[in-house]
């Protein structure tokens, strides 16, 4: 394998930085220190540069099996990797659902083969595939996904007693979709009985309310103290919910977690008259204020990880009206620039946004040896110019789908290198496709 030192960086790591040089030789750190040398590695400059660990992206749709016209593991790994994010879990709502081992494992199987990044993958449940859960391997699967809420693919599970057996029983940490259905159902009704097909983007906050949210929330995070279960509750979008949710990194004994995504920080309801459905996503966008809340809440700790639940669609399917435009942003490519745009508007320091994207999905999820820049752990490492500015265009954008919410936007920062365990796979522009990454283990 490669070896390589990066020279003259500034290293982010454990919320402090410092001048230093990274080594890097057979996919592992080897050490960390000044004035490395070694007669046969590769010495890359990173004066004036910013050395990060790989973002752990832990809530991404990328489509494959069966929904490929929108995206595949190739395409969205090879965009996710060019933003500086090392490492994926992807969600079970495909065609079919990773619903059963076998099709799981399938998945597994594709990603091997054509994910340039680091991956895991949910196992899917349903109201009838109980004892399918419970054979999922903790050491080599992420977690498990329940959707308390519909959304794209038919996986809602809204029979109590399935649910209680699964918080019961569960093998490993559940990941949660959280809005209450029969909420939202009245909500649609009443905006088609006022307005028919042509209900305004702007109705989305209020058909999948706030009320929604808190009520599922709320609803997993008592089944979860009952059972003692460890649950991640993904995307919160409301100021309501933050009162669920406490500070602290003790993951052991914290039975709820929780994750705040790109787009609910960076988007509010004012928009979706410009935007329309291109940020119609589930749960909704909501108000300015609780976009603010968002933002106190996780100054404050409230929210354990930054994530993206990167869903693309096609910009056909997005041209549609309300009713049948699907709910999803592409974001993957970009969560760490628009993190980084934030710190430097000072929303947030630069040192949190590294913790929330990088170390916490690692420790909450228990991941092997990732997420740190440390001797011993796996090479993925990240090389960020702070002074060189980066506009989202269409020529640039690496999703299948080929638009993105952020389209205009220009950031401060840009990607110049990403080492995927070890391997430099994105290097100013240009992919190394020889290598690709590898399956996620846990320590559990």
């Amino acid at each position: 394998m490669s070896e390589y030192i990066i020279k003259n960086g500034t290293v982010f790591n454990r919320q402090k930085r410092y001048a230093t040089d990274v080594h890097i030789k057979d996919g592992i750190i080897t050490r960390v220190g000044a004035h490395l040398s070694s007669a046969t590695a590769k010495e890359i400059d990173a004066e004036g540069k910013w050395v990060l660990p790989g973002v752990i992206d832990d809530q991404v749709h990328f489509r494959e099996p069966g929904l490929t016209h929108k995206a595949n593991i190739y395409t969205e790994a090879k965009a996710a990797v060019a933003g500086g994010v090392t490492s994926f879990m992807e969600m079970p709502n495909t065609n079919p659902q990773a619903v059963t081992q076998e099709i799981l494992e399938e998945k597994y199987v594709t990603a091997s083969k054509t994910s340039l990044a680091n991956y895991s993958f949910f196992m899917g449940t349903t109201n009838h595939n109980y004892e399918e859960i419970l054979k999922t391997n903790p050491k080599t699967v992420c977690g498990i996904k329940i959707f308390m809420g519909s959304s794209t693919g038919d996986m809602l599970v809204d029979d109590d007693h399935i649910l209680s057996k699964i918080f019961a029983n569960a093998p490993t940490i559940i990941a949660l979709h959280c809005e209450d259905e029969a909420t939202i159902k009245a909500n649609t009704q009443a905006y088609i009985d006022k307005f028919g097909e042509d209900i305004p983007f702007s109705a989305h906050p209020d058909i999948r309310s706030r009320k929604a949210c808190y009520l599922s929330s709320s609803k997993a995070a008592q089944l979860a103290n009952k059972y003692g279960t460890r649950i991640h509750i993904l995307h919160i979008s409301t100021a309501d919910e933050i009162a669920l949710f406490t500070p602290g990194d003790d993951f052991k004994t914290k039975n709820v977690t929780s994750e705040v995504c790109v787009h609910h920080l960076s988007f509010n309801a004012s928009q979706y008259d410009e935007k329309g459905s291109l940020i119609k996503c589930n749960p909704a966008i909501k108000s300015a204020n609780d976009q603010e809340a968002l933002w106190e809440a996780l100054r404050a700790g409230k929210f354990d990880v930054i994530a993206t639940d990167h869903a693309p669609h096609t910009w056909d399917e997005k041209q549609q009206k309300y009713l049948k435009a699907p709910s999803g942003l592409p974001l993957v490519q970009h969560s760490l620039q628009l993190m980084l745009e934030h710190a430097k508007e000072g929303r947030i320091s630069v040192e949190d946004a590294i913790n929330r994207m990088c170390h916490k999905p690692a420790e909450l999820f228990e991941i092997d040896r990732r997420g740190f820049i440390e001797e011993g752990n796996w090479a993925d490492v990240v090389v960020v110019n702070p002074n060189e500015s980066y506009t989202v265009q269409k020529e640039n954008i690496l999703y299948k789908c080929g638009w993105s919410p952020l389209e205009g936007k220009t950031f401060s920062h840009t990607i110049d290198q990403t080492f995927v365990s070890g391997n430099l796979i994105f290097n100013h522009g240009e992919f190394d496709e020889s290598h690709k990454g590898q399956r996620l283990l846990f320590n559990r």
